[in-house]
């Protein structure tokens, strides 16, 4: 295994003992909103630290972006991370909820790990090494008919500026595929993309650290990832298109006549 995965698998399974710990009695953790309807907590800190301090131990001189401390460092190497993606259902007890860490090289996706602390899955890749779950082999779907396939989203809960776009686009997908999930964690949702267990993904509205790793679980896994008009700049707009090669054409058609000027990619 490549020694950097392994320095990252190292920091999420310390975050998920975190997590895992502080689960067994949700009620008596400390809960603040840095802003309507988006939830932080004593938890999502201490995992972020454990994860930081794994990373900088082992490169202390790459530069970080995380959900709860923001950006800091210079350099080529960028670690990209969400220590607890599904806040909102960790803090109600519901088990749908992730760690995901990725490492980017001069803006290029090279390693990713999400892990599942819940059911113990460790989804891994790294660019050019395939996509794995527990150091199984995974691959995206084989689903190509759109009315046999299972597409997961994720709610605008935050911005509602393209909601209607959105709702547009939900009836649309309600409509020709063979049904619409919405778990609640997007790192989550791309990592079961890779691993056939939903053939297609789409959401707006997400930051960098809630898609980074589970893009490169999908392309490592044989799919296609990009924004609302496929092109690769998902990381930038927040939006986001993923599945298999079939699915992820049809899903970007279904998408496409609900861009409008201010919804572009």
């Amino acid at each position: 295994m490549n020694p950097t995965l392994s320095i990252a698998i190292k920091a999420a399974r310390r975050a998920g003992g975190i997590i895992n710990r502080a689960s067994r009695d949700v009620e008596q953790i400390k809960v603040s909103a840095k802003r309507d309807k988006d939830f932080v907590t004593e938890v999502d800190k201490a995992a972020e630290e454990a994860i930081i301090g794994v990373l900088h131990e082992a490169y202390p001189n790459h530069a970080i972006l995380a959900e709860e401390s923001g950006a800091s460092g210079d350099s080529d190497y960028v670690w990209i991370i969400d220590p607890l993606d599904g806040t909102t259902n960790f803090i109600h007890g519901f088990p749908q909820y992730a760690v995901s860490i990725a490492q980017a090289h001069k803006g290029v996706l090279q390693h990713a790990v999400v892990y599942d602390p819940t059911r113990n899955e460790l989804f891994t890749a790294s660019k050019g090494g395939g996509a794995y779950l527990n150091e199984r082999r995974i691959r995206v779907s084989k689903r190509v008919k759109l009315n046999e396939v299972l597409v997961g989203t994720g709610f605008p809960f935050r911005y509602f500026e393209h909601v209607d776009a959105y709702l547009g686009i939900f009836r649309d997908m309600m409509h020709k595929t063979a049904g619409v999930r919405r778990p609640g964690a997007a790192a989550l949702d791309l990592a079961w993309v890779a691993a056939g267990r939903i053939d297609g993904f789409w959401e707006l509205g997400l930051s960098p650290w809630d898609m980074a790793a589970g893009a490169l679980l999908i392309t490592e896994a044989g799919g296609l990832v990009g924004d609302l008009r496929g092109e690769q700049n998902f990381l930038e707009t927040g939006n986001i298109v993923g599945g298999n090669p079939k699915v992820f054409v049809q899903l970007l058609q279904i998408v496409a006549p609900h861009l409008d000027a201010r919804l572009k990619a």
